[in-house]
């Protein structure tokens, strides 16, 4: 029997595919010291970021469903 092939849970919960086959991420740089960095750069950090495509080919063969 073979055996299933199973997506790299790390990158499950970091990024997801859109309908349109690109990858989304949060932006990095917001989960501590966030008392030096300005209110405009926090807000900005909210949305997420669609990744680059170099970078998007890396990570969707993790994601695999």
């Amino acid at each position: 029997m073979k055996q299933k092939l199973k997506s790299k849970r790390g990158a499950v919960k970091r990024f997801k595919v859109t309908a349109t086959g690109k990858v989304k991420a949060m932006k990095m740089g917001r989960r501590h010291i966030l008392t030096t960095k300005a209110q405009k750069l926090k807000r900005q950090m909210r949305q997420g970021t669609v990744l680059k495509p170099c970078d998007a080919k890396k990570i969707k063969p993790l994601l695999l469903k």
